[in-house]
Order: C-alpha cells, then structure tokens, then sequence
C-alpha cells in the first residue's frame, strides 16, 4: 500500500494541473472554448520545442530500440485485429465505425497526456518519440485508409484513392511528426546548434506538460461526463483501453520479447494512456459515432489518470 501511495504521489503534479482545468472549466473561471487556444500553442509550439530539442541532444541508440519497438507493434497490431474483429461482428459497425472503434481501443494520447506525465514522472519522453511515429506512419495510416474505404462505400462517386494519399500526407506533416523529423535529422547529421538555441527551446518547451494537460482538463471539464445511457460498446471500449490494451502490452513484452527494467515500464504506461484527442476529429470528419467518440475520450481520460499508479507499479 505504502508503494501505491508513493506512487500516486508521483503523479500528484498531473493530478493538480488536470484538475485545476477541469474546475475551472465547471466553475467557469475560464471558459471550456478556451482549451483550444491552450491546446493549439501546446500542440503547434511547445511541444515541437520540447521534441526537437530533446530528440537533438538524445542517443538514438538507445531510442529507437528495436526489440522494443517491434513488441509494442505486435501489441498493437493483435489489439487492432482483436477491437476490429469484437466490432464487427459483436456491435454490426459499419467500415467507418469499425476504424473508430480500432483508434478508441489501440491508439493512445501522446500529445497531451502522455508526453506530460512522461515528463513528470521520468523528465525524459525519448521513449514516446519511436511510438509517435509508430502510430503516425503506420496506425493511422490504417485507420485512414478504412474511413476512406467506408466512406467511399457510402458514396460511390467519390474515390476514395485521393482521399487516403492526402490523410496520410496531412498526418505525416503534423507539427509534432515534424519536429520528430527536425531532432533526429540534426542528430544523424551532427548539425552544429548553438547552446543558446537549444536553451531558448528547452524554455518553451517546458510549458508543453502543464498547458497540455490544463487544456485537457478544460476540454472534458466543459463537455462533462454521460454516465447513463451509454451504449455497451462504450464500456466495452473503455475497459480494453485501460485495461485489456496494458495488460496485453505487458504479457507480450515481458513474455515473448523477453523485455524487463524500464523499457517494459515505458511500454506498458504508453499503452495505459487514454483514447486520442483526434478520435472526435475523426468522427466528425467522417460522421461516425461522434457521441460514442467524446464520450471515450472523456472516460479513458479519467480512468487513465487514476490507473496510472496502478500500472506504473505492475510494470517495474
């Protein structure tokens, strides 16, 4: 118990600025509306800083470690095929909201909830940075290219070819891929960068963990939560998301790819991480399940949060 609860106290700093944003959000303090603003200079900056500058001065030996990369990938790949199999044929969903259904269940939120508690609780998010690409390059792509061929199914007259080449290009061009681009291209490369350079990004880059999870916390603290009337495959989702997905990760890295120490305590954490934010983009883009959407992105959040000790204890 004594363990648990020097754990949880690690994660008092989430807790705090998580929390603080969602009471002011219900308080109106500050209005929800303005978790975007929050989020875009996160997104768009601070978090950009942090990942170049960090990726920059990172042994990339040590980062892109490919026995764990290549566990964590066949943990999402049998997670994607397990939510796509359980959707379709257990919920009757359509492409589209089986493609939903894969992101709620297997992707994970980096940008604003794991890099922040990485940071806190490790002041290191080098693990995260193979994992962001990982899910970029390779599961959203998949996840794209579904919703394109669910929505071309939906409108015969529109080709669905054009559409997945411009997804793919669009996630590849956001600014956090970017910027991972950035760091390990000036690394391999040995470009010269001044000191001041790298602390005026480290500056910036310090406000990405609490403004990330401050807007976070304005967001759901605005939206609120739906606890009746959920639909079963709400509950379904939410459970293999902070449950099944974590303990699945642990099993196989520990078990088959024989990984131990601090890598299966990273894998394990990033895969205990909450739906995505742009889960709720995508339903609205592609008109799905927004409903179901929002609502697994509010609860996985929460969840996430209070399981995080738990998880962090199992994965030493």
């Amino acid at each position: 118990m004594s363990d648990l609860v020097a754990t949880a106290g690690k994660l008092a700093p989430v807790a705090l600025v998580f929390g603080a944003g969602v009471v002011f959000a219900r308080r109106k303090i500050i209005g929800a509306e303005a978790s975007k603003a929050f989020s875009e200079f996160a997104f768009l900056f601070a978090i950009p800083c942090y990942l170049v500058g960090s990726l920059y001065s990172s042994d990339l030996g040590r980062l892109f470690d490919p026995r764990a990369i290549a566990a964590y990938l066949a943990t999402a790949l049998l997670g994607m095929v397990a939510v796509g199999w359980w959707s379709r044929r257990v919920t009757g969903a359509d492409a589209r909201g089986v493609a939903l259904r894969i992101m709620a269940g297997v992707q994970v939120n980096t940008t604003y909830f794991a890099i922040p508690v990485f940071v806190l609780l490790f002041g290191d998010v080098s693990p995260i940075f193979p994992i962001i690409l990982l899910q970029v390059c390779v599961l959203t792509v998949v996840v794209i290219a579904v919703m394109e061929f669910g929505a071309g199914q939906a409108d015969p007259d529109k080709p669905p070819g054009g559409a997945v080449l411009r997804g793919v290009l669009s996630a590849l061009a956001t600014p956090i891929v970017v910027a991972c681009y950035l760091g390990i291209g000036a690394n391999v490369a040995k470009v010269p960068v001044p000191r001041w350079l790298l602390d005026a990004l480290s500056f910036a880059g310090n406000a990405a963990a609490p403004v990330a999870l401050f807007a976070l916390g304005l967001h759901l603290g605005g939206t609120g939560l739906r606890l009746r009337g959920a639909l079963r495959d709400e509950y379904a989702l939410i459970a293999f998301k902070c449950l099944a997905f974590p303990l699945l990760a642990l099993l196989i890295c520990k078990y088959l790819f024989d990984i131990h120490g601090t890598w299966l305590t990273y894998l394990v954490l990033i895969a205990a991480m909450p739906a995505p934010q742009n889960l709720f983009i995508f339903a609205q883009r592609y008109d799905t399940d927004v409903d179901l959407a929002a609502s697994v992105v509010a609860k996985t959040s929460l969840l996430a949060l209070v399981l995080l000790p738990v998880w962090l204890l199992v994965a030493r």
